[in-house]
């Protein structure tokens, strides 16, 4: 039950009845009509902006239409007061019984409340992680890494048929440079000594297996070859454990996709896909032969005056047309990628994403041209980039680790604080924004610690329940402890703390919440939301502490306690919900 969507459909009732009846409009255009809280919460509780978009079609002013919109509405049986403010927002006021038996609602759809189907089975491809096998993740890769499955996790609870992919780079010179890293560890496995990594190769202690698993499958005989034979073999041994070395690490996030797609499969096996995306484009006439400027800020000499085989970006809106082939007619890398998202294409996604890191800025706007011209305008391609994260403990940067060379790997941040400060924090913030993630900070309990509140106040309800068990033994009556289990709700009338009130209006926002970060790609919407709910769940708690007679449990008082037993359930539920669909455990108890 979404509180907002039921009352847009009232506010666009109204609409219809007043518009063509008295200011003559047959078909009032309602697409921008909009019902959500208002920005201060002392001017009600749902606001409207229907008399703003629509008064100059209407033909009059806005605050003559919200007038007339004021008094139809004012007739509705669940409003208690209606206002209109400023140039023309209609701001409402719902009767307790409504929020009551909204509350009854969510109580008895439970984990089902604020899932919906919006998406109607769209297929979206979201594809994120994305790392060169070329090592293992590190805490960059992590952040889009649960960005991405928040992201995918979202759109599926709202009706989307989602599909999580990994796009593997397995072809291209950085696999090669792998592969040469890896011959290095082969020889030092034989018991070569190799001497400090030539720069230019892969530096870290990760590669060590590969080459003891080389020297047991192959022995000496690689020694002998040229680099044209050992390369291929080496190349796909390295990236084999590479990429089960990224699962795991992944895995230790508990994220997995449903495809991992090989980018040496656009070009094998009998197929060119990136010929037919070019193929594609030229049937567009997508494709034309001209001269590219230099780019900005390289020096001339490393920049070639010719002619080339381009593609009509600037058509879409991009800086500049972009290249297709190479100077010696193999493809650029530009044409690989326009090959695989042809080919999500024609795996029938219309709607894709991409989660990029913080070096990928620079693609956006050439990606999405593609997929537009591709597709003809059928499919779209969001493009979420990621930006940095600052490692820092106790405020102090984190020094480089070892194992990997030259970074910090995501696996060593997940042993150290856990799975739910990285999923939870990572997501805590808009993803085109850096991110500090303090080791100190992440891990202490208290209110400063977001993940830690939010976990705290679920861990609270279910101490609440403790409590009213523990009551129940003493011979307390609760008529909830009993019906729960039966989903009967209590009368919920006794709550009618302002307070409390406050609590179930938070509650009914989680519906608009999930499908608002659903339809914009932003999970940080929902981790945001989570924060204040709890922060209004901490408050009712406190002032309780206060006040003696708001507590939740109050054996003096057993109707006022069953109906805010059945408050902090509705809680438990939005908590463990949001929490789940983050990825991020909801504990019954903090130790």
């Amino acid at each position: 039950m979404n509180v907002f969507e039921v009352f847009t459909g009232r506010v666009v009732a109204a609409v219809q009845k007043v518009v063509p009846a008295e200011f003559g409009v047959a078909a009032p255009d309602v697409s921008r009509v909009v019902v959500e809280p208002p920005r201060d919460a002392a001017h009600g509780e749902l606001s409207t902006n229907a008399a703003m978009v629509l008064a100059k079609a209407a033909g009059t002013n806005p605050r003559a239409l919200a007038n007339r919109l004021a008094a139809v509405l004012g007739d509705d049986p669940d409003v208690a007061k209606v206002e209109i403010a400023g140039p023309g927002f209609i701001n409402l006021t719902l009767k307790p019984a409504y929020w009551h038996g909204f509350l009854a609602n969510l109580l008895r759809l439970g984990t089902d409340y604020g899932r919906s189907q919006v998406g109607r089975g769209a297929k979206v491809n979201v594809e994120y992680v994305s790392a060169n096998p070329t090592g293992p993740l590190h805490v960059g890769h992590g952040r889009g890494a649960v960005v991405g499955d928040a992201m995918a996790s979202l759109l599926a609870a709202t009706g989307h048929e989602v599909t999580r992919e990994y796009y593997v780079n397995d072809a291209g010179g950085q696999v090669d440079v792998l592969a040469r890293s890896a011959f290095l560890r082969y020889r030092e496995a034989l018991g070569e000594t190799i001497g400090a990594i030539p720069a230019g190769l892969y530096p870290g202690d990760y590669l060590v297996p590969v080459g003891e698993a080389l020297a047991r499958v192959h022995g000496p005989t690689l020694l002998g070859l040229g680099e044209a034979e050992w390369l291929p073999v080496v190349r796909q041994t390295a990236i084999d454990m590479m990429m089960d070395l990224i699962r795991e690490d992944l895995a230790a996030l508990n994220i997995r996709h449903d495809v991992f797609f090989s980018e040496k499969s656009l070009t094998s096996g009998g197929t060119d896909r990136i010929a037919e995306a070019i193929a594609a484009f030229r049937a567009r006439d997508l494709v034309h032969v001209g001269r590219l400027p230099p780019p900005k800020g390289e020096p001339s000499e490393d920049w070639e005056d010719r002619e080339q085989t381009l593609f009509r970006s600037t058509a879409f809106g991009d800086d500049s047309d972009r290249a297709l082939l190479k100077s010696d007619g193999s493809y650029t890398y530009f044409a690989g990628d326009i090959a695989y998202h042809y080919d999500k294409y024609l795996r029938g996604f219309r709607s894709m994403i991409d989660v990029l890191g913080a070096d990928h800025g620079g693609y956006v706007k050439r990606l999405r041209a593609a997929v537009t011209g591709m597709s003809g305008g059928e499919a779209t391609l969001d493009v979420k980039v990621c930006q940095l994260v600052r490692l820092l403990r106790n405020g102090e940067p984190v020094k480089m680790g070892k194992r990997a060379g030259n970074f910090v790997t995501l696996r060593d941040v997940v042993d150290e604080v856990g799975v739910d400060p990285v999923r939870f924090m990572m997501v805590y913030r808009t993803s085109d924004a850096p991110l500090d993630f303090d080791f100190a900070r992440v891990t202490e309990q208290s209110k400063d610690n977001a993940v830690f509140y939010v976990q705290y106040a679920h861990a609270r309800t279910a101490s609440v329940f403790r409590q009213a068990k523990a009551a129940v033994l003493e011979g307390f009556v609760s008529a909830y402890l009993v019906e729960r289990e039966m989903a009967v709700v209590p009368d919920l009338s006794p709550l009618a703390d302002p307070g409390e009130m406050a609590l179930v209006r938070k509650l009914a926002d989680f519906p608009r919440i999930l499908e608002s970060a659903a339809l914009a790609h932003e999970p940080h919407r929902l981790a945001f939301y989570l924060h204040e709910l709890a922060s209004d769940f901490h408050s009712q708690w406190n002032r309780g502490t206060e006040t003696p007679q708001l507590r939740f449990i109050n054996q003096a008082d057993p109707l006022s306690t069953d109906a805010r037993l059945a408050l902090v359930d509705a809680v438990r539920v939005v908590l463990s919900s949001g929490l789940a669909i983050l990825g991020v455990h909801a504990p019954e108890e903090m130790r």
